[in-house]
């Protein structure tokens, strides 16, 4: 049975019913409303190449803050004392997102957090024995007391503790789970962050992951995913299937290696598709992407979903005969899941290259004025289709006006 009719059809998309099917959503435990943790400036900025100075964190914490990010992970103090004086001026922009700071299981990693006037920490520690012996060489009775001392620390000076799991999907559960439980009953956490390090987990696998540790434990828990197999926006609606109420994203998926899982992907998907409300201010979501994109010098490819420049243009003959009628008819949500000027982005366009049809031809008239002869369509077609294949590009409006003038004059 197929209920919620309101959550996959309403002004501003439509989505397939079979998202809010009974049988689909068995087992689900979704909260009503998840918290976005970005962490842009942080394990964004890892990205080999990715550098922000000061000033250009500051633009995207602002930014940030103006699409709803609920929390703005601003950066980790002790990698220089421009990172830390760029997390003291955020923290003192009057945002309305909490900010943390990431740190180390260490005293003095949480001093440097404090001075930078942050609302809270993310204490990091490896939870995979591997990790501890042949990356760090600790044995675990270390990574426990250094994680006991430091989130026991925190707490005592009013920071909010997340405690950041490295490796947790490469640990096995009992030696995840023992450094978990330490930190919850001999040291401090406010909630939990079960990390997929490496990238490694399937959805599936990522939502057993965090039932399980749901069982065992009662704080929030939040999810901290990698895209190494291009599954970080669907592990982290995995997780939050499991029950999780908190999500680390990145804006345009940048991060350590091969990036995280994408704001505005998660955040779409998550309302659309579960129904799950964010907070994010949809609208701003094309701007945001454009600020990240400039400041990190990552160019986003055309087609990525949501922001990318092509997410609402088309070249194929078939489709932009589809469009040629739809506009009209102001019906968007028969061609695309969701209007474009819901995420801030550019007006559908028909472009005219290789895979144009008579259709684009007669879209293309009608938009820019032209009367084309009906005699004179399908050579215009073969001309602009070679064109295109010349330039090995679809063709400008000035391009095809001259074309035009060429053929019908």
């Amino acid at each position: 049975m197929v209920r919620n009719l309101e959550k996959w059809k309403a002004d501003d998309w439509f989505v397939s019913h079979y998202n809010y099917a009974d049988e689909v959503r068995k087992g689900f435990h979704l909260p009503d409303r998840v918290q976005i943790h970005d962490i842009t400036l942080r394990d964004g900025e890892q990205q080999a190449g990715i550098i922000f100075r000061k000033e250009e964190k500051l633009e995207i914490a602002r930014a940030l803050d103006e699409a709803g990010v609920d929390r703005i992970e601003a950066g980790m103090p002790a990698v220089s004392k421009q990172d830390m004086a760029a997390i003291k001026a955020i923290t003192h922009e009057g945002l309305s997102a909490k900010i943390f700071a990431f740190s180390r299981c260490a005293k003095s990693d949480i001093d440097l957090a404090r001075q930078c006037d942050v609302d809270g920490v993310i204490t990091e520690i490896p939870s995979s024995d591997h990790i501890l012996e042949y990356a760090y060489g600790w044995s675990q009775e270390h990574a426990i007391q250094l994680s006991v001392e430091a989130t026991s620390y925190a707490a005592e000076h009013g920071l909010h503790v997340a405690f950041f799991t490295i490796d947790a999907t490469r640990a096995s559960f009992e030696t995840c789970w023992k450094l978990v439980n330490a930190v919850a009953s001999e040291g401090h956490m406010d909630s939990l962050v079960m990390v997929d390090t490496f990238g490694v987990c399937s959805p599936e696998a990522i939502r057993y992951f965090v039932t399980r540790m749901k069982e065992r434990i009662k704080k929030p828990i939040e999810i901290h995913c990698h895209n190494d197999f291009g599954l970080a926006v669907a592990n982290t609606l995995a997780a939050v299937t499991a029950g999780v109420e908190i999500v680390h994203t990145t804006v345009n998926a940048i991060g350590e290696r091969v990036g995280n899982g994408s704001l505005d992907e998660i955040a779409l998907a998550l309302e659309m598709l579960y129904g799950v409300k964010t907070g994010i201010r949809k609208e701003r979501l094309y701007d945001l992407s454009k600020v990240v994109e400039r400041l990190s010098e990552i160019d986003m490819p055309p087609n990525k979903p949501v922001v990318g420049d092509n997410a609402f243009t088309t070249e194929s003959g078939i489709v932009a005969g589809w469009w040629n009628r739809l506009e009209q008819l102001n019906m968007p949500l028969e061609m695309f899941p969701f209007k474009p000027e819901l995420v801030g982005q550019r007006p559908v366009r028909v472009v005219m290259g290789k895979k144009s049809g008579k259709d684009s031809i007669a879209y293309k008239a009608r938009h820019l004025g032209l009367h084309i002869p009906d005699d004179k369509v399908e050579p215009l077609l073969t001309r602009v289709k070679e064109t295109s294949e010349q330039k090995k590009r679809v063709l400008t409006d000035e391009e095809f006006k001259l074309i035009v003038r060429e053929i019908c004059h």
